[in-house]
C-alpha cells in the first residue's frame, strides 16, 4: 500500500472521537422527547423502572413470606391443640394465644398484597357500566377510601405500640407493642398500594371484564 493510500485509510479515524456535550445535545440532534405530566405516570406504570419493579417484588415477598409463616403457625398450632386432649401431661396455654395473633396477623399483614392483585372480596357490578369515566371514578374512590382507612389504622396502631409496651399478654408474655407493630406493617403497606392503586386508575383507566364472554354458550 502506498504512502497515500495509507494516507486515505487513516483519515477518518480523528472522526471516531467521543462527541463534546455540545453536540449531542437535543439541540443539535433528533432525540425523543422526555414524557411528561400524564404521559409520564402512564409510562411509570405500563414501564416502571428496574429498581421499583424489583423494591415491589421484594416488599410484596416479605408480606407474603410473613403471612405464610402465620397460617403455618396455626395450622400446627391448632393440630397441637387438638393433640394436647389425648397426651397424659398438661397442655401448652401458649398455643392458643399464639394461633389467636397469628391469625390477626395473617389478615392484616396481607391486606396490602390483595390491593394490588385486586382479590379483595368486592361486588364489582360497576365495572360492568358502559361509561368509562363513571367506573375510573368509582374506583379511584374506592381506592382513596381504603388508603384513608390504612391511614387511620397506621396512626391507631403506631400509638398502641408506644403505649402498650409494658402490658404483655397473658400466657407468652409478649409485649403487646410487637402484636401491634407486627399488624402496622400491612396498615402501612395498604395505604401506600391503595394510594398507588387510585393514581394508576385516574391516569390508565380501569380494564373492562367482559362477564358475557366467560358464561358458557347455551345449547
Amino acid at each position: 500500500m502506498s504512502h497515500r493510500e495509507h494516507d486515505l485509510a487513516t483519515r477518518w479515524q480523528p472522526l471516531a472521537v467521543r462527541l463534546p456535550p455540545s453536540l449531542g445535545s437535543p439541540a443539535m440532534t433528533h432525540a425523543t422527547p422526555t414524557p411528561r405530566g400524564p404521559a409520564r405516570l402512564q409510562e411509570l406504570f405500563t414501564q416502571p423502572p428496574r429498581w421499583l419493579s424489583r423494591t415491589t417484588r421484594t416488599l410484596t415477598a416479605i408480606e407474603l413470606a410473613i403471612g405464610i409463616a402465620a397460617l403455618l403457625l396455626i395450622f400446627f398450632l391448632v393440630l397441637a391443640q387438638a393433640l394436647q386432649r389425648y397426651l397424659p401431661f398438661e397442655g401448652w396455654p401458649w398455643t392458643g394465644e399464639l394461633a389467636r395473633f397469628c391469625l390477626v396477623w395473617l389478615t392484616f399483614v396481607v391486606a396490602g398484597v390483595l390491593v394490588t392483585t385486586d382479590s379483595h372480596i368486592a361486588i364489582e357490578m360497576i365495572d360492568t357500566v358502559d361509561n368509562d369515566l363513571v367506573r375510573r371514578f368509582v374506583r379511584v374512590l374506592s381506592c382513596v377510601i381504603v388508603a384513608a382507612i390504612g391511614v387511620v389504622l397506621t396512626l391507631a396502631s403506631w400509638s398502641l405500640v408506644q403505649e402498650q409496651g409494658i402490658v404483655k399478654s397473658p400466657a407468652m408474655q409478649m409485649p403487646m407493642s410487637w402484636f401491634y407493630a407486627i399488624s402496622m406493617i400491612g396498615f402501612v403497606s395498604t395505604a401506600l398500594r391503595a394510594t398507588i392503586a387510585a393514581v394508576q386508575y385516574a391516569v390508565l383507566g380501569v380494564p373492562r371484564d367482559d362477564y358475557a364472554d366467560a358464561e358458557a354458550p347455551v345449547a
